[in-house]
């Protein structure tokens, strides 16, 4: 079977496990039904996530000039608290940035080998969890506006991490932590302006995964122009692509790349 296209991350279904779709433009694959196949990478160039140019992919699938200029990639993406729609100031396109940053937002705890914390669109859950690799999660505040979940957020992380160890994640490693208490624990640290925000409900959403074999000591594989990779497939976690030999593929890392994909039924 052979599909090419531009790589965008991947699409996911809530499921027993989670299903994993790579998507382009005229076709899909429907990852769950080819673990433990041979598949073929082969990176035959670049096209830009924003302009769709044949150029050098710089950050988050964009060229170089796209990542400093385009609305896609704005600053306030990565950091919710520079929001600034609220006040009807724009950053790159005020009409785009109030389309995003305008409706509810979640600050949440998940675990992803260890309780971290992290804000994203209430649109976007699941789907924010699953491509972090959590393996639980539950929702801490549901607010109006992103600036609001990033003020919690910066708040929370001086006490917590927001950040995911992609390592611990693909080994499946768990700590023993609690995140219903976890999330008690966090309430301590919200300020008390957002303390009205709060979730009160304990709902936790647990994960798994489409995988048979995790790695001990994962090696990560990235792809340039011109270059194949090959290997059998076991499994999907996050955003990452799980291959025999501990070798695992961030697909969402090469963003903007243009893919060749053979699998071997």
């Amino acid at each position: 079977m052979h599909f090419q296209g531009v790589v965008k991350k991947m699409v996911t279904e809530l499921g027993t496990p989670v299903n994993y779709f790579i998507e382009f433009e005229n076709n899909f694959i429907h990852l769950n039904q080819f673990i433990d196949k041979s598949f073929k990478f082969e990176c035959i160039g670049y096209s830009c996530l924003s302009c769709s140019e044949s150029l050098n992919i710089y950050r988050q699938g964009f060229c170089k000039s796209c990542f400093f200029e385009s609305p896609l990639a704005g600053d306030w993406i990565m950091r919710p608290e520079l929001s600034k729609a609220h006040l009807n100031i724009g950053d790159r396109d005020l009409d785009y940035e109030k389309k995003i940053q305008l409706q509810p937002h979640i600050v949440y705890l998940s675990n992803t080998g260890r309780i971290k914390v992290g804000v994203t669109r209430k649109s976007q859950i699941p789907c924010r969890w699953i491509d972090q690799g959590a393996h639980e999660a539950v929702e801490l505040l549901q607010t109006p506006n992103r600036f609001l979940a990033g003020e919690a957020e910066v708040a929370l992380k001086k006490y917590m991490s927001d950040k995911t160890n992609w390592r611990t994640m693909l080994k499946n490693e768990r700590d023993s932590s609690n995140i219903k208490s976890s999330k008690d624990q966090a309430k301590n640290f919200i300020p008390s302006n957002l303390l009205h925000y709060f979730v009160d409900t304990s709902n936790v959403v647990s994960i798994d995964y489409p995988v048979v074999e995790y790695p001990e000591n994962p090696k990560s594989i990235k792809l340039s122009k011109d270059s194949i990779f090959s290997g059998t497939l076991k499994g999907v976690k996050g955003q990452y692509l799980i291959f025999e030999n501990n070798q695992v593929l961030n697909y969402r890392a090469h963003e903007g790349h243009v893919f060749k994909i053979e699998i071997d039924c």
